[in-house]
C-alpha cells in the first residue's frame, strides 16, 4: 500500500507561487480543510488537487463563491455532468463578460487614436486636420451615446 502524501503550507506556497497567507485565507473561505498536526496544518492530495482548481479558477475570473460551489459539487465524484454544465454556465457568463470588455477597450482605443490626431494635427498647426479629427470624435461619442 502506497503512503498517504502530505504537503506542509511552505511546500504548497512554494509549488504554486503564493503566500502561506493566501493559504490560510483559502482555508478561511472553506477551500481548503488541512488536517492538524499539533499546531501545524497538513495538507493532503485533494486539499493540493483544490488549491490548484481554487487558483485556476482565479485565474479565470470565477469569484471566490463560485469556486466553492464548484468545488463543493465535486465530493469525489469526477467528471460530474452536474459540475460540468455549472463549469459551462460559469465560463459562458465570463466569456461574455471578457468579450463586452474588449468591445470596450477597442472604443476607448479609437477615441484615443481620434484625440492623438486631432493633438497632432493641433500640434502642426493644420487647423483642417484638427477639425477633421474633431468631427470624427464627435461622431464616434454620439454613436457610443446612442447604442
Amino acid at each position: 500500500m502506497r503512503s498517504r502524501q502530505t504537503y506542509t503550507i511552505t511546500d504548497l506556497a512554494r509549488e504554486f507561487d503564493i503566500t502561506p497567507r493566501a493559504i490560510r485565507f483559502y482555508e478561511d473561505q472553506g477551500l481548503l480543510s488541512p488536517a492538524r498536526a499539533g499546531r501545524s496544518r497538513v495538507y493532503d492530495r485533494a486539499d493540493r488537487t483544490r488549491l490548484m482548481l481554487t487558483l485556476r479558477g482565479k485565474r479565470l475570473g470565477l469569484s471566490l463563491a463560485e469556486i466553492k460551489e464548484l468545488l463543493g459539487m465535486y465530493d469525489g465524484v469526477k467528471n460530474s455532468a452536474p459540475q460540468l454544465e455549472r463549469l459551462l454556465a460559469f465560463l459562458a457568463e465570463r466569456r461574455a463578460a471578457l468579450e463586452q470588455q474588449r468591445r470596450d477597450i477597442e472604443a476607448v482605443m479609437l477615441e484615443i487614436g481620434m484625440i492623438e490626431q486631432q493633438c497632432r494635427a493641433l500640434l502642426g498647426d493644420n487647423a483642417e486636420g484638427a477639425a477633421a479629427a474633431r468631427a470624427a470624435l464627435a461622431e464616434r461619442i454620439e454613436d457610443v451615446g446612442t447604442a
